[in-house]
C-alpha cells in the first residue's frame, strides 16, 4: 500500500482507465460482467464476492421492532440522550443499530447532521465545481475497485459510482491540502450504502477530521504512529503475539494499515463490518484498536499458533487470511466489548510514541487536529443547538392506526378532492427502490424520501434518511 507519486493515495496498481467523464458517464456498464438483476442479491446488497451471504445473526422481528422504537425515541431527543444517557446509547450501539435506522444513527453519532445544518448549500457548491484534475483523474480510476459485487456499485458509471465520485471530489475541494487518499474510497462507499451523497460527505468529513485525523494526509504519519501504539498495546494484551512480531521484525504498518485506514471494511464479513462501525462511530478509534488486538491475539496468541509461522512471510500470510471463526459477528463483538483498552490507554501511549517519533524523525510534517474519542467527545467539543438536530421532513407519514375525528376526516377528504380538481391530476411520490429485509415500523415520526433526479446526478434527497437503507 505505497504512497502514490501524485500525492497521498495508496497504490493504484497501474490502472489508467477512466470510468466516467467527470462522474457523468453515458451508458452504465456492469462492473465485472453479467446483467444486473440476474444474480441473487443477499440482504446487504451483495451479488457475489467474499462478502456475499456472509454469516450473520438474525434478530427476532419482535426484538428488532422494539429496538427501532427505542432508536426513534433517542434520535428525536438526541441531545438529551447524549448528555444524560450516553451509557444507554453506547449499549444500544453494541447490540447493533437497526438496519432501517443505521444511516440516520451514523449521521447523528458522528455530528454529520450538525455539520450539514450549519453548512447548508456547501455540498451543492462543491459538487458544482470541476475539481483539481490531478485528484479527479485518480478518483475516477479508483471507482470500480470499491465493492464491485455490491448492487449499488456494480454498474460502471452507474449512480452508485457517480455519487462516490461526487463525495470524494467534494472532499478534495473541502480539504485541498489533503486531497484524496485511496483508503477514503471504501469509507465513502460504505456510507453511501446507508445514506444520500450529501450526508455521506459530511460523515466522511467527520471521520477524517475528528475520528481519524491525519490518516489520509501526505506521508501517512498518523497511521504509522497508531501502528506503534497498537504494537505497544499488544505487549500487554498478548505477550506471545508481541514477541513473535518483534522476533521477525514485522513492522505494524505492514499488517494494520488497511485495517485501520479502511475501518476494517475490506477485512471482515459484512455483518461484522456493520457492528464494528456501529461501535466505532459511537466510541471512536479505540474500537479499531480493540478489533486489531483481538485479531492479532486470536491468530498469534499461543505458542502452537506461532510455531506454524516460522518467518516473516508466513506470519504475513497468516494475518492476510484470518480464520473465519475469529471474524464471526458474535465472537468479535464480545471480544471487543470485553477487551480492557480505553481512551486513556491510547492517549498515554500516543504521547510516548510522539516522543519517540521526535527523537528519531523530528517534528511531524502534518499537524493534525486533536483526535475525538467518539460521539460524546464530538458533541461536547461542539455543542449543537436544538435547531441543528431538528428533523426536517418534507413528508410526514401519519400512522394509519391513529384515528381521526369524523369532522377532520370529512374535512381532509374534501380538501383532498379540491386539490386534485385544482391541479388536474394527482401528484405521486416516486417509490424508492431498496431491498430492505427489515423495514421500519409504522410510526408517525417515520419519513419518506423524495427522489431527486437532476440530470445525471440521480440520488435521494438528504432531507430524509429513515428509508434510505
Amino acid at each position: 500500500m505505497a504512497k502514490t507519486e501524485q500525492g497521498n493515495g495508496l497504490d493504484l496498481r497501474g490502472s489508467t482507465e477512466k470510468l466516467t467523464d467527470n462522474g457523468r458517464g453515458s451508458e452504465p456498464e456492469v462492473n465485472g460482467g453479467g446483467v444486473p438483476g440476474e444474480t441473487p442479491v443477499d440482504k446487504y446488497g451483495f451479488t457475489g464476492g467474499a462478502q456475499q451471504n456472509s454469516p450473520s445473526e438474525d434478530v427476532p422481528i419482535e426484538v428488532l421492532r422494539q429496538r427501532e422504537a427505542k432508536w426513534l425515541e433517542m434520535l428525536n431527543s438526541w441531545d438529551k440522550w447524549m448528555a444524560k444517557k450516553h451509557k444507554k446509547v453506547k449499549e444500544r450501539c453494541q447490540k447493533g443499530i437497526p438496519p432501517s435506522l443505521r444511516g440516520r444513527a451514523w449521521l447523528y453519532l458522528t455530528g454529520g447532521k450538525v455539520k450539514r445544518e450549519q453548512n447548508q448549500g456547501k455540498f451543492e457548491e462543491l459538487d458544482e465545481q470541476p475539481g483539481d484534475p490531478k485528484w479527479v483523474d485518480i478518483i475516477e480510476r479508483d471507482l470500480h475497485r470499491q465493492f464491485p459485487f455490491h448492487e449499488m456499485f456494480a454498474a460502471r458509471g452507474g449512480h452508485g459510482q457517480q455519487d462516490l465520485f461526487r463525495v470524494l471530489k467534494a472532499y478534495t475541494l473541502h480539504r485541498p491540502e489533503e486531497g484524496y487518499c485511496q483508503a477514503q474510497a471504501p469509507i465513502a462507499a460504505v456510507l453511501l450504502m446507508h445514506m444520500p451523497a450529501e450526508d455521506a460527505f459530511w460523515v466522511l468529513v467527520q471521520i477524517c477530521e475528528k475520528y481519524l485525523p491525519g490518516y489520509y494526509s501526505t506521508g501517512l504519519e498518523a497511521i504509522q504512529l497508531d501502528g506503534e501504539i497498537l504494537y505497544a498495546l499488544l505487549r500487554r494484551v498478548s505477550p506471545v503475539a508481541h514477541r513473535h512480531l518483534k522476533k521477525h521484525k514485522l513492522e505494524p504498518i505492514l499488517y494494520m494499515t488497511e485495517w485501520f485506514m479502511c475501518a476494517f471494511s475490506r477485512t471482515l464479513p459484512w455483518a461484522s463490518v456493520l457492528r464494528v462501525w456501529d461501535m466505532f462511530l459511537c466510541d471512536g478509534v479505540k474500537i479499531l484498536f480493540r478489533v486489531g488486538l483481538v485479531l492479532l491475539k486470536s491468530m498469534l496468541g499461543t505458542q502452537e499458533k506461532v510455531k506454524a509461522c516460522q518467518g516473516l512471510y508466513e506470519t504475513m500470510e497468516r494475518l492476510r487470511a484470518i480464520q473465519p471463526q475469529y471474524m464471526q459477528e458474535s465472537f468479535l463483538v464480545h471480544e471487543i466489548v470485553e477487551l480492557p483498552v480505553s481512551e486513556k490507554d491510547i492517549e498515554k501511549e500516543h504521547l510516548a510514541q510522539l516522543r519517540r517519533w521526535k527523537e528519531t524523525h523530528g517534528d511531524l510534517h502534518c499537524k493534525s487536529p486533536p483526535r475525538m474519542h467518539g460521539a460524546k467527545a464530538i458533541m461536547a467539543a461542539e455543542p449543537p443547538s436544538r435547531q441543528d438536530l431538528r428533523q426536517r421532513p418534507t413528508i410526514i407519514v401519519e400512522s394509519p392506526l391513529a384515528p381521526k375525528p369524523d369532522g377532520e376526516q370529512a374535512k381532509d377528504a374534501k380538501g383532498s378532492r379540491k386539490t386534485v380538481e385544482e391541479n388536474g391530476k394527482e401528484t405521486l411520490v416516486p417509490p424508492q427502490q431498496t431491498d430492505n429485509p427489515n423495514p421500519p415500523p409504522s410510526d408517525s415520526s417515520l419519513l419518506l424520501n423524495h427522489t431527486n433526479i437532476p440530470g445525471s446526478k440521480e440520488s435521494l434527497s438528504s432531507a430524509e434518511h429513515d428509508t434510505y437503507l
